[in-house]
């Protein structure tokens, strides 16, 4: 069952999340990363600027998490985590498939350049790799994060971004 997370779920989500990203150590920057990944003020910070977090619950526990972002003209997903113990089963599929039911805005995706197995996720669920130039341009427009960040990463998008950008390029504006 998919359901929204609420304040009483504030610590299995942290922990979710903390449990999972230890996937990223060794594999992004080392000076991205810390321990925990995510701590407790951040994750507080995160939902204070309107991320909303849904999680996957089986027999009663929450095994997996992702976040929902409305900025602006698109919807960013953020923080998609499963336990580690419960991976590649489907449940990050769900949650994702989910998520997408929930909004009619593009939708983009962030996440660290060197997690292949992230990419390949999205990719795999029909999401694809924006330039570098227009990733720059994302990433400084609707995410808050370091600039060192905004380095190492990548943005995925939907194909509704894309055909928006497409029809933008054809009638000769620039969005901004």
């Amino acid at each position: 069952m998919i359901r929204r997370c609420d304040e009483r779920d504030f610590e299995v989500v942290w922990a979710i999340i903390n449990q999972a990203a230890r996937a990223y150590k060794g594999v992004i920057p080392s000076d991205r990363w810390k321990d925990p990944y995510m701590p407790k003020e951040e994750l507080h910070d995160e939902i204070d600027h309107g991320v909303t977090f849904w999680g996957y619950e089986d027999e009663g526990d929450l095994i997996g998490v992702m976040g929902l972002q409305h900025v602006e003209d698109v919807t960013l997903i953020r923080h998609a985590y499963v336990r580690p113990t419960r991976q590649r089963v489907g449940m990050g599929g769900a949650l994702l498939s989910f998520l997408r039911a929930r909004t009619d805005h593009p939708i983009l995706i962030g996440t660290w350049a060197d997690a292949v197995w992230a990419i390949g996720f999205y990719q795999r669920h029909g999401f694809r790799l924006v330039s570098p130039a227009e990733k720059e341009r994302l990433l400084t427009r609707y995410w808050s994060i370091p600039k060192r960040q905004v380095e190492t990463s990548v943005v995925l998008a939907d194909q509704t971004w894309f055909h928006r950008e497409r029809a933008a390029r054809r009638q000769g504006s620039d969005r901004p």
